[in-house]
C-alpha cells in the first residue's frame, strides 16, 4: 500500500525539482544562455508571446546573446521588451538582429544572485518537505483506517525518507552547479 503512496508522490517531488532546475537556469551568471531571454514576453499581433516563439535565440560567444526574430517587423517589440526585462542589460539593436552583451558580475552583484539562488533552494526544499508530510499523513491515515499495517507504515516511512534524500541530493547538485557558474563567471 505505500508503494502505491510513493508511486503517486514522485511524480510531484519530480515537478518539484525540474521547476527548481527551470527558475535557476534564468539567474544570470557571466555566461550566456538561451534561458536568459526565452521567457520574456514580447507585445506581438496584439498579444504576448515568449520571444521563444519569435526568434532563433543563439550564443555565439561566452557573453553574448544573439537574437534573430524570423519576422524582422517584431525586431523593435523585442528589443523594447528585453531593455524592460529584469535581466539588466541593454539590447543593441541591429540590422536584423538583437544582441545582448553581458557585463562581468561584480562581487556585490554575485552575493546578491547566492542569496536568491539560497531563497530558491529553501523554497523547492519546502516543497519537498510538504510533500514528505503529505505522503506520511496518508500512509498514518491508511493505518487507521486499516488498509495497512503498523510495520507497513514504518517501512514506508524509511521508503519515503530514502525518495526525500534523493530529490533533495538532486537539489543540491543543481545548487552547486549553478554556484559555482556564479563564482567562476
Amino acid at each position: 500500500m505505500y508503494q502505491e503512496i510513493l508511486y503517486h508522490i514522485k511524480p510531484e517531488f519530480e515537478k518539484a525539482v525540474e521547476f527548481f532546475k527551470k527558475e535557476i537556469a534564468k539567474i544570470r551568471t557571466g555566461q550566456a544562455s538561451p534561458s536568459l531571454v526565452e521567457d520574456v514576453m514580447v507585445e506581438m499581433y496584439g498579444q504576448k508571446m515568449p520571444i521563444k516563439q519569435l526568434a532563433a535565440i543563439s550564443c555565439p560567444e561566452r557573453r553574448q546573446i544573439l537574437i534573430e526574430p524570423w519576422d524582422k517587423s517584431s525586431l523593435g517589440p523585442m528589443e523594447k521588451a528585453l531593455s524592460q526585462s529584469p535581466l539588466g542589460t541593454s539590447p543593441i539593436g541591429e540590422k536584423d538582429a538583437i544582441r545582448i552583451i553581458l557585463a562581468p558580475l561584480t562581487q556585490e552583484f554575485r552575493e546578491k544572485l547566492l542569496r536568491f539562488l539560497g531563497e530558491k533552494t529553501e523554497e523547492t526544499k519546502e516543497v519537498i518537505r510538504k510533500l514528505r508530510d503529505e505522503a506520511w499523513s496518508k500512509m498514518q491515515e491508511e493505518v487507521r483506517t486499516g488498509n495497512m499495517r503498523e510495520g507497513d507504515k514504518f517501512k514506508g516511512k524509511e521508503e519515503l525518507q530514502k525518495v526525500v534524500d534523493e530529490y533533495n541530493k538532486k537539489i543540491q547538485e543543481a545548487l552547486e552547479r549553478k554556484t559555482k557558474e556564479i563564482e567562476v563567471e
